[in-house]
């Protein structure tokens, strides 16, 4: 079984600026620069023909390059636990290139998503009560903000887990264009 996901790599000015705004909160489990990144689309896991005909439609989208900007923070929370992440704008083009890829996903026969997609870089995640900690890193970030960055390619990744974190390892790179 293969754990796959879909995804815009920040080119590297970008990831250096989200981790400048990391600090050493003990409070938080911070993302590694090899984890940052734009998930257009989770897939979870999937067997080799599966991903073998997924990596291949992936090759067949076509969508015009674009750019973002990081503009902002926010959290996301559940009962007792959560993620902080830096926002990024225009949406419109990113949406658009996640739902191409949502409807190769499913062409390949995987279940459509059913969360509504939020484009965002995860920053950190918590466990337990962190309200106030969380209302401080994101008033100390609210004015986050980047140049815009050219979007030229998507990647498919492939995630193994351990007791250590997540590990992402490139599948396939594509140029949306």
């Amino acid at each position: 079984m293969h754990r796959l996901f879909v995804a815009i790599r920040p080119p590297e000015h970008i990831r250096d600026l989200l981790i400048d705004a990391m600090d050493d909160s003990p409070d938080f489990r911070w993302q590694e620069d090899e984890q940052l990144h734009l998930t257009l689309r989770f897939v979870g896991e999937v067997d080799r023909p599966v991903a073998n005909d997924l990596a291949d439609a992936l090759s067949r989208i076509r969508a015009e390059p674009f750019e973002l900007r990081i503009r902002g923070v926010g959290r996301f929370e559940q009962r007792n636990s959560g993620a902080l992440w830096a926002s990024v704008e225009p949406k419109d083009p990113v949406a658009a290139l996640a739902a191409k890829v949502e409807r190769v996903c499913q062409q390949v026969g995987l279940e459509p998503e059913r969360r509504a997609f939020h484009p965002h870089i995860t920053l950190a995640r918590w466990k337990g009560r962190r309200t106030l900690e969380v209302h401080d890193f994101i008033e100390r970030h609210a004015g986050l903000v980047s140049e815009p960055f050219p979007v030229d390619n998507f990647t498919l990744f492939e995630s193994q887990l351990s007791r250590h974190g997540a590990r992402y390892e490139e599948v396939a790179e594509y140029p949306p264009g």
